[in-house]
């Protein structure tokens, strides 16, 4: 008798099975006036996109949406791929702080970044960048970050985390500059030095979650070494640091204002550098020449030089940034003009999370056609990613990432000053429904 009735249990159990089937994916047809198509160049009037679950099922100009499907019509706006911002910390922010630099170095800790990181993440997937490139993190907040947005638990855009930036002692990165020997800071750190430790430092961050490797070519401006621009690394640090990274199939942005170090950064082989500000056209030449990206971030100087005196910065830093801002500017044109490849970073995080938008205008203003800045933050930026299949295009199979705006910034660039009207990511409204 024990067999009939495993057999008529088993038969039981059948229809719960059943009723654990995972539902249908959720269909949504979005339309707008129209849709500004950056990987091929064109607009497409009166779109529907067509989502099913987080992806992207067709893309069509006119017609009516299939029965049964949500439609969400947003009227008069203009559509566009989410953006992407391939320079960000957005485990930080200026405004955070208490208004004394140092004193928030002795006070605070990473402890006080982890609690507050979400909040800038959805600060920046509200302001309609879906995607962000995160160059540099103490402790590998960025990637717990990402992982917690991955599997649904905070609201943000994809982060590709770096974890701890690399860099030479007494460098960029080294928190220890200018402080007394005898005070100690027990942190993680990226500081490394010699072909061996710096290798070490690659496969460290790569064990611990990083999908980008960030270093430190030269010196920088928000920091305490005197130099704005000065190598920090070695021709040989530096070509193991992008050796090593390529052979975990990780990509490199490296960290670089001066004209040196750009050069070195680009001939160890990286694959972007960050900053540029001081580019020559020797560096120029052999960006265009080895497919090297420039990752600019022409905006934020207007807020340094605007807001940092007042959040308590050291004036050393603010006079860095007066060395950098305008001659970087000045470079971004050359750039343009070489028709050197050019990507979306802005630095968030020096300036407020959420006003990543502010750079489009002034990438316009200096040297670039609103088609061309619309590119640099969607499909030229996927392309920098290595993501071209996933994101920064309105195609079939892409994730539905869309972010809508009133006007036209094609006609006015500066239609995307005011916060996006919609936004949505992977299939997720996040802003405005249109109906």
């Amino acid at each position: 008798m024990r067999l009939p009735v495993l057999l008529a249990l088993l038969l039981l159990a059948l229809p719960t099975h059943a009723a654990d089937a995972p539902a249908a994916p959720k269909r949504i047809a979005v339309r707008a006036a129209k849709l500004i198509d950056t990987a091929q160049q064109r607009v497409i009037e009166r779109p529907l996109v067509l989502v099913e679950g987080e992806r992207i099922v067709s893309v069509a100009a006119g017609g009516e949406a299939p029965a049964g499907v949500d439609v969400i019509d947003l009227g008069t706006a203009t559509l566009m791929p989410g953006f992407i911002d391939l320079h960000v910390h957005i485990t930080g922010d200026p405004t955070s702080g208490s208004g004394n630099y140092y004193e928030d170095i002795l006070k605070r800790s990473p402890i006080d970044e982890a609690v507050t990181a979400h909040v800038y993440a959805q600060r920046t997937l509200r302001a309609g960048f879906t995607t962000v490139r995160n160059v540099g993190s103490g402790e590998y907040i960025d990637v717990a970050l990402a992982r917690a947005i991955e599997h649904g638990k905070l609201q943000g855009p994809r982060i590709l985390p770096s974890g701890l930036a690399i860099g030479a002692t007494g460098g960029h990165i080294d928190g220890n500059t200018g402080f007394s020997p005898y005070l100690e800071f027990h942190n993680a750190t990226g500081v490394a030095d010699g072909v061996e430790a710096v290798r070490a430092k690659v496969r460290d961050n790569v064990k611990h979650g990083a999908e980008v490797i960030k270093f430190m070519a030269g010196a920088g401006v928000l920091s305490a070494e005197a130099s704005v621009g000065a190598p920090q690394y070695t021709q040989e640090e530096m070509n193991a640091i992008v050796d090593e990274s390529h052979r975990w199939g990780k990509r490199v942005a490296a960290h670089a204002h001066g004209a040196e170090a750009i050069r070195m950064a680009i001939l160890a082989g990286v694959d972007s550098v960050e900053h540029a500000s001081f580019i020559d056209d020797e560096g120029l030449r052999l960006a265009k020449q080895k497919g090297t990206w420039l990752v600019m971030d022409v905006y934020n100087d207007d807020y340094i030089l605007a807001e940092y005196t007042r959040l308590g910065f050291p004036q050393q830093m603010i006079d860095k940034e007066k060395l950098v801002g305008r001659t970087q500017r000045e470079s971004f044109r050359r750039a343009v003009r070489a028709g050197v490849r050019l990507g979306y970073g802005t630095d968030a995080g020096v300036y407020p999370h959420g006003d990543n938008r502010k750079q489009f205008p002034k990438m316009v203003e200096w040297g670039m056609t609103p088609m061309q800045a619309l590119r640099a933050a969607t499909s030229d930026a996927a392309q920098l990613l290595g993501w071209e299949d996933k994101v920064g295009s309105v195609a079939a199979g892409r994730y539905a990432d869309l972010v809508a705006v009133s006007g036209d910034p094609l006609a006015d660039i500066h239609a995307l000053d005011a916060a996006p009207v919609f936004v949505m990511k992977g299939g997720e409204v996040v802003v405005g429904d249109g109906r």
